[in-house]
């Protein structure tokens, strides 16, 4: 059982960095300001990311090895602590005014969805997407200017980004050129920063989409080019590049910003290893 737990709690941390690191850069793209909301928002934001993983460790099988009684009593506890962490999450978002809320609240529902309701497994892809989306579009409510349009187009950029990590995954066993479409899905956040980044922008965006390419190309090689083929090292290398995304959705952010980017990149990278491990 020590192990049992060990071993959630570092799957538990791995995704975090990403989560912060979607929430600043909603933040930012929503005008920024406000900095005594940010540690509410990253609270929000953590205690939904947690009702999440709990949902996901009691409906996955993880205690299928345990004895019959013990298998249902574990996962209901899993259970009910998910949607307390849901709960108090949403609260927690509530708190920072009602349009935040409400989209917590949503977030909240397409999280269960994930998880409750397992006929939607075919779109889980999907609504891990859209959780993204609902990740920024929290984060850039609680900024000076609120929602704005590039808060949407980048949140989209990354919901489609993290779509095609997702159908990647599941492309492990596809033999031929059928396994490749999703990285065209891969790529539609550096299209998105080619065609909306103008002059005041346009180095800082060359430079951060080709950070995101190169690390791209280097996690594809362990699924796509090697002998040995790793699906799981290439999903986890690019789940960990959602980071570099969102730098490149804020390409106009200070240095100390882009690098509070990198330290959760190195961050997301670390706990990746420990889970692993």
């Amino acid at each position: 059982m020590s192990f049992l737990r060990l071993s959630i709690i570092l799957n538990r941390t791995a995704g975090l960095p990403t989560v912060w690191s979607n929430c600043l850069a909603g933040w930012w793209l929503g005008g920024g300001g406000n900095p005594r909301r940010l540690p509410f928002l990253f609270a929000g934001a953590t205690l939904l990311y947690l009702g999440g993983t709990f949902l996901n460790d009691a409906f996955d099988g993880k205690f299928d090895r345990q004895p019959c009684g013990a298998q249902v009593t574990t996962a209901f506890a899993f259970r009910g602590w998910g949607l307390v962490f849901l709960a108090l999450g949403a609260v927690m978002l509530f708190w920072l005014g009602k349009v935040t809320g409400g989209f917590g609240v949503a977030l909240a529902f397409c999280i269960i969805l994930c998880y409750v309701i397992p006929r939607l497994a075919v779109f889980s892809g999907l609504l891990a997407g859209v959780s993204r989306l609902f990740l920024y579009l929290i984060a850039a409510s609680t900024g000076t200017n609120g929602i704005t349009g590039w808060a949407i187009w980048c949140g989209l950029a990354l919901a489609v980004y993290v779509v095609g990590v997702n159908c990647f995954m599941r492309q492990e066993k596809v033999a031929g050129l059928g396994r490749h479409w999703p990285i065209l899905l891969l790529a539609v956040p550096i299209l998105l920063a080619l065609i909306m980044n103008d002059d005041g922008r346009r180095e800082a965006g060359l430079l951060l989409s080709a950070i995101l390419a190169l690390w791209t190309i280097r996690c594809l090689r362990h699924a796509l080019w090697t002998a040995e083929k790793d699906f799981a090292a290439s999903v986890s290398g690019l789940l960990a590049g959602i980071v570099f995304v969102d730098l490149l959705a804020v390409a106009d952010a200070p240095k100390v910003i882009s690098l509070i980017f990198f330290l959760l990149f190195g961050a997301t990278c670390l706990f990746q290893r420990r889970s692993a491990a």
